[in-house]
């Protein structure tokens, strides 16, 4: 009986990693969470919402085709150009599962929050009137809501750097600091990294590879990370492009002294 009921245990413990060690892992270190998204499965995503296939000429979907940890990432890619934005219309390419922190059962991530994200693209942007071209990485808010209202965006511009967008309020871009002498570079795997503190007086830092690129205030937020989206998010005006994502780890820290 005692070797039946090790044989039992040690199969449950096989099944539990199988479901649970490759998808979404939380951990919890004192008062500070951490959660990890590998992209292995779709099922990580399971309480949020996806972006349905073929959404504006824009679709996704787990690939094996460009892989930076594990045996999948998430795929993004343009089919062709829509409808120019309007006042009254939106229209941006979207092709991504939102992360929706405040559904899960300790709800909404407090700030600051640091957020490492794995990234592979190959897309051209343009000059482009009335809107120049742009590609999104991420975009985050404090509002759990579906007006997602205040945002902050991490964009790359159509002459090749990363930047902050929605800063220090909706709408602008005023920065502390931002290089324009480091471009992104297409075609292989890039880290970036994001400090986001949306408290009172807080701000909000890119690197990439380990390098400040964007640094800007946030003077609208209510001190957490309630949802966020990554994947492809782009001007409706461009044509065709990929992005891959991967490895993606959003934690509550005490400080910017935890970027690494």
């Amino acid at each position: 009986m005692k070797n039946i009921a090790k044989t039992i245990i040690t199969i449950l413990v096989i099944l539990f990693c199988i479901s649970g060690c490759a998808g979404k892992r939380i951990e919890v270190e004192g008062k500070n969470r951490t959660v990890n998204f590998s992209f292995e499965t779709v099922e990580e995503f399971s309480n949020y919402y996806i972006v349905p296939q073929d959404y504006k000429n824009t679709t996704h979907s787990l690939s094996t085709e460009q892989v930076y940890k594990g045996n999948y990432s998430h795929k993004a890619w343009i089919t062709g150009a829509y409808d120019e934005s309007t006042i009254f219309t939106n229209n941006n390419h979207r092709a991504y599962p939102t992360i929706q922190l405040h559904k899960d059962t300790d709800g909404a991530f407090v700030a600051p929050c640091l957020i490492t994200l794995y990234l592979w693209a190959d897309m051209v942007l343009k000059p482009h009137s009335p809107e120049n071209q742009w590609l999104s990485f991420a975009t985050f808010t404090g509002d759990a809501s579906d007006n997602w209202l205040p945002v902050v965006c991490v964009n790359l511009s159509y002459d090749g750097y990363v930047h902050l967008m929605h800063v220090p309020t909706q709408g602008k871009s005023e920065y502390i600091y931002q290089n324009a002498e480091l471009t992104f570079p297409m075609r292989e795997w890039v880290q970036l990294q994001i400090y986001f503190d949306n408290r009172v007086n807080g701000y909000i830092k890119v690197w990439q590879n380990g390098v400040l690129v964007s640094h800007a205030a946030l003077d609208n937020g209510n001190g957490l990370l309630s949802q966020a989206h990554f994947g492809l998010y782009a001007a409706p005006s461009v044509d065709n492009g990929v992005i891959y994502n991967d490895d993606l780890t959003i934690s509550e820290v005490s400080s910017e002294k935890s970027v690494k």
